[in-house]
């Protein structure tokens, strides 16, 4: 009997140990890969489905904002209190700088900075849509598309025309400087990495200001936005999601929009 009961508390030997923590270590490992795995893919697939999005919602705002336009402009004329970038050339710092029809890659700028990207007019319209009417023309309001550094969107200043009494539309403001009667500038996309511009005649011609020089100052003589009929944005997203260190997901969405330049 004290030979049985000896054989009875023997335990299991060293071996067996080492045998059995391997597999605990393997199968935890199969079973941590599989669901990091996972989780992963569902992050990826929600950060994608994120930027589609972004990218459906952007074409909408700028096909219904661009398309009723009635041109594409240089510079505003409506003086904006909270300028980004002021054109140096103007004392009173009301007048965001110069830019023309010129087709590249606009890339988002570094944090704390702004890129104006493109201005544009719009009639003047009451809270019901009627046009304020300035005699036989409307008045018109004008708008800043630009590129925020720091959130990494595109966005849009809203400038009222302060002569169209009964104007729907209230000039909008930054961040930092928004009040009751300043509301925020729009988002209209974000995660952007950049934007590739292009303008088009009526004719379907790519349109460049510096495709023309004049042989005696120098200076740029191409068409500008006074000839574009079609302009062109590529949006070109990128976004980080969870458990990654690098940018994961990258998209980019092409929104040409015809202009009724009225």
């Amino acid at each position: 009997m004290k030979q049985h009961l000896g054989a009875d508390q023997r335990g299991i030997t060293i071996v067996e140990l080492i045998v059995v923590m391997m597999m605990t270590i393997l199968f935890t490992t199969i079973i941590m890969t599989f669901t990091i795995g996972y989780w992963r893919y569902g992050y990826l697939l929600e950060a994608d489905l994120s930027t589609l999005g972004t990218r459906l919602n952007a074409g909408d705002f700028l096909r219904s904002a661009l398309g009723p336009s009635s041109g594409l402009i240089s510079q505003n004329s409506i003086p904006d209190p909270n300028v980004n970038n002021a054109d140096p050339s103007i004392s009173t710092g009301n007048f965001w700088v110069p830019i023309h029809a010129v087709p590249g890659n606009k890339p988002i700028g570094a944090k704390g900075t702004t890129t104006p990207l493109l201005y544009y007019r719009r009639p003047s319209s009451t809270a019901n849509g009627s046009y304020i009417m300035n005699g036989s023309q409307p008045y018109e309001d004008e708008y800043v598309l630009y590129l925020n550094g720091t959130t990494k969107s595109l966005m849009q200043r809203s400038l009222a025309n302060p002569n169209a009494s009964g104007n729907k539309l209230k000039t909008s403001c930054p961040p930092a400087a928004v009040t009751s009667i300043c509301p925020a500038d729009k988002t209209i996309a974000t995660e952007l990495a950049s934007i590739d511009m292009r303008y088009f005649s009526r004719t379907g011609n790519l349109i460049d200001y510096t495709s023309m020089q004049d042989p005696v100052t120098g200076a740029y003589t191409g068409p500008d936005f006074t000839a574009t009929e079609v302009v062109e944005f590529n949006l070109n997203i990128v976004k980080k999601t969870f458990l990654q260190t690098s940018n994961s997901v990258s998209n980019s969405t092409i929104v040409r929009v015809a202009l009724r330049n009225d």
